[in-house]
């Protein structure tokens, strides 16, 4: 059964991304914390996995991380 909650080290180890992207990403307002549990963010796992595989793909294109970041806020 697939975990649905995941740390920040966790998300590092199995997207192979260092933990200064993850809050970089999370400061832009591209990952959103969940929980909280005894100091520890914790974010739903699917919605990384999307997020990662949407940023990799609009990177890929061209596009840069402000506009990626734009495009998210607006739902796009």
């Amino acid at each position: 059964m697939a975990k649905t909650m995941i740390s920040p080290a966790e998300i590092s180890k199995i997207h192979n991304i260092s933990y200064q992207t993850i809050n970089y990403y999370t400061n832009l307002g591209l990952f959103t914390v969940r929980k909280r549990h005894a100091n520890n963010r914790l974010f739903n796992s699917k919605e990384i996995s999307a997020c990662l595989k949407r940023i990799t793909k609009l990177k890929s294109q061209g596009y840069s991380l402000k506009l990626i970041c734009d495009l998210s806020r607006r739902g796009g």
